[in-house]
């Protein structure tokens, strides 16, 4: 499969920079991965600082799989042991095609706890501290109040696909993990769409692009009453959240 490939091909690549541990987390860790659809998410321990060298050394590993299928999906964060343990410390990050840096969320720390997927080496347990309930509810808290919030106040982001699932989704997540401490998969988020009241057709589009067959890009008008419905019940209902548990 294309997917077991890439990974074969990323693992033979970064072998000469004597990685410690190789992770997955996101879809592919959690059984929800949609082979084409889905990014494959993936933390590597690096033993040593990351140099400018191997700054280097890392954007040309990554130029020579831009021809793999799946390489636009591949998403990998470096961590070195001294820096792996602090979850404001924003680290070397490939995706999107670029290197840029941001931190390993509490969410995705406690999802390496909870169900990463060992690629190669040590396990999460072995080089992460564990996440308390506390901390990856207040995280998940400020994710809600300072990013989603605000972004759901830009109109022009709500007509795109990727800001409303993620942004439905992402709430929906976020409920459960403040009333459970639990973490869901985004199709067991997508199936509590409708209990929260969340438009029926909203919640059909998003799962016929990411469950479905392939769906042609939104026309114009559905794109425009599907952003509006998405703000009008993301507003209050983040709003909500965010008084009850901030």
């Amino acid at each position: 499969m294309p997917t077991s490939a890439l990974l074969d091909r990323f693992l033979a690549e970064l072998q000469p920079l004597a990685p410690v541990a190789v992770w997955a987390h996101g879809s592919l860790a959690g059984g929800d991965y949609q082979e084409g659809r889905s990014d494959l998410d993936l933390i590597a321990v690096l033993d040593g600082p990351l140099t400018p060298r191997t700054v280097w050394r890392l954007a040309k590993l990554h130029a020579r799989l831009r021809a793999e299928p799946l390489a636009a999906q591949l998403h990998c964060t470096y961590l070195t042991p001294g820096t792996a343990a602090d979850p404001d410390r924003p680290h070397l990050t490939w995706a999107h095609q670029e290197l840029f840096k941001r931190p390993v969320t509490p969410v995705t720390r406690r999802e390496l706890h909870a169900f990463g997927l060992v690629l190669l080496g040590k396990a999460p347990a072995g080089l992460l501290p564990p996440v308390s309930d506390r901390e990856l509810g207040d995280f998940v808290v400020r994710d809600q109040r300072d990013f989603w919030r605000p972004a759901v106040d830009n109109p022009r982001l709500w007509t795109r696909d990727v800001w409303v699932d993620l942004g439905l989704i992402t709430f929906a997540r976020a409920g459960v993990t403040l009333r459970d401490g639990r973490l869901i998969s985004k199709r067991e988020a997508l199936d509590l769409l409708p209990g929260l009241g969340v438009s029926a057709e909203v919640v059909e589009d998003i799962r016929r692009r990411r469950y479905g067959d392939a769906a042609a890009p939104p026309d114009e008008a559905w794109a425009a009453r599907r952003a509006g419905l998405t703000r009008a019940y993301l507003g209050p209902a983040i709003d909500e959240l965010v008084t009850r548990y901030g």
